[in-house]
């Protein structure tokens, strides 16, 4: 069965985006972004709410093209490009690309179907309410949370409204030269 990598990245008081969505504190350097390109090389598809999507569909196809992209932007925007999208979506409806799929409803069933399907792991981007969604039916294998040295103060929060405990293990740790962590947890609660 394939693995539900969960990449995120939050605040130091756990906010994935500021109240409006921005996400403006989250200063990556190339350090990091390289960091983020070893670890898609374990996967083929990637999941994401619409909005999340939205945002780095905007940006990532065409990243390797421009002048100054560096290695790393060039890696995953390769990575990107070759990688099934599943989009978690109630308003968009189709899409005319192949490599994205577009699901009106997520269901434990319809999740584990996907895990089940061969290729290399999945790894979930941002989407605050899917993860917590994912989180909540004990779907997501491994986190990878990169906690930056910023405090929003108020904005969208990661974990909310859970009824039971999610047990975690730690597995490593990266600290980056621009003060930002990443700390990576297997699930406990299968």
């Amino acid at each position: 069965m394939r693995k539900l990598i969960l990449i995120v990245h939050t605040s130091l008081d756990v906010f994935v985006a500021g109240p409006q969505g921005e996400l403006d504190g989250f200063d990556a350097a190339e350090e990091n972004l390289e960091f983020v390109c070893d670890l898609t090389e374990t996967a083929d598809a990637a999941l994401f709410g619409r909005k999340s999507f939205e945002i780095l569909d905007t940006y990532w196809p065409t990243a390797r093209d421009h002048t100054r992209a560096t290695t790393g932007e060039v890696r995953y925007s390769n990575w990107y490009n070759n990688a099934h999208k599943i989009v978690f979506s109630k308003s968009m409806t189709q899409s005319t690309r192949s490599d994205i799929t577009i699901l009106s409803e997520i269901t434990p069933q319809k999740i584990t179907e996907i895990k089940d399907q061969p290729g290399k792991d999945i790894l979930i981007f941002g989407s605050p309410s899917s993860v917590q969604f994912l989180m909540k039916a004990r779907l997501i294998d491994f986190y990878w949370i990169f906690i930056n040295p910023v405090l929003f103060g108020k904005g969208i929060p990661l974990f909310k409204d859970f009824e039971h405990k999610i047990k975690l293990q730690l597995i490593t740790t990266k600290i980056f030269s621009n003060g930002e962590i990443a700390l990576q947890y297997k699930s406990d609660n299968k």
